[in-house]
């Protein structure tokens, strides 16, 4: 559990990140395609990746791919949700995505949960629909308002479930293939941010770089724990994803009320108390 604890303060810590860059007028997405370099380096420096231990044939190559590709490509999606569909339904589908990951630990991974990791589970979905601020004018109403969230859901959710994947093999192959995801995924944004600037004209902010790069301590800290808590809880995944969601809730929730002065709804408050409650359940039963 503390594994996930840490892994929640990291994942808010980069969440503040992007909102403080935002506020200060930075190119956020330009922000988050600078922090796969040092997420790149730290996997190299403290995984230590060993090519010379691992079977090359015994690599799961057909996650890689997958992965490389929604880790930058979904902000861009969430940008481009945002834009077309409004902050609430972008919202919306992020925090549903949570449904995914969960389907899957009983469809695809074969877990077991009892009635009380049920309970748990169910007063964090509850928490997760609290949460949304549902008040919001429609922005639009075309086909990619409708779009954009969907691919939201389902590559927040896939990602949860292809690293969930990753986290089943040795130790040796798992750290491999952290290495491989996060190279294959900075070349892939580097890739983007040149087509942006070449192609698309758009100028490069300078101060993204640094702001990305400090990022990327956090970022790589947050998806490192994560699975580490996969690993450790590996007959559990639904105890990971609902933990791991409804805690950010809780955190991101305190953080926005206390350091930005965000309002919350007299919903969203419950959801933050079920929030509470569901990872209280989740841990003690």
């Amino acid at each position: 559990m503390l594994y996930l604890l840490l892994s929640i303060c990291c994942s808010v810590i980069v969440s503040v990140i992007i909102k403080l860059g935002r506020a200060k007028d930075i190119n956020t997405q330009q922000l988050v395609l600078w922090n796969y370099p040092i997420t790149v380096l730290l996997s190299w420096i403290l995984l230590k990746p060993d090519f010379s231990s691992v079977n090359f044939n015994q690599l799961p190559f057909h996650f890689y791919i997958p992965l490389a590709v929604l880790l930058p490509t979904m902000f861009l999606f969430i940008a481009l949700s945002i834009q077309y569909s409004g902050i609430v339904k972008t919202d919306i589908a992020q925090r549903l995505s949570l449904i995914v990951p969960l389907v899957a630990s009983f469809a695809l991974f074969g877990e077991n949960i009892t009635h009380k990791g049920m309970l748990g589970i169910s007063v964090g979905l509850l928490a997760v629909i609290c949460s949304v601020s549902w008040q919001s004018k429609s922005i639009q109403s075309n086909n990619k308002a409708i779009l954009y969230p969907l691919i939201v859901f389902a590559g927040m959710g896939g990602i949860d479930i292809l690293f969930k994947q990753v986290t089943q093999y040795n130790k040796e192959v798992y750290f491999v293939s952290l290495f491989i995801v996060f190279a294959l995924a900075m070349l892939i944004a580097f890739g983007i941010l040149l087509y942006k600037l070449y192609f698309k004209g758009e100028q490069w902010d300078k101060r993204a770089v640094l702001w990305g790069l400090c990022m990327g301590f956090f970022n790589f800290a947050n998806i490192f724990l994560y699975m580490k808590a996969h690993r450790l809880l590996k007959d559990n995944p639904s105890v990971v994803f609902t933990t791991m969601d409804v805690g950010g809730i809780v955190l991101g929730g305190i953080v926005g009320l206390f350091f930005f002065k965000e309002k919350l709804s007299l919903l969203n408050k419950i959801g933050l108390v079920l929030a509470i409650f569901s990872v209280l359940l989740i841990y003690f039963l």
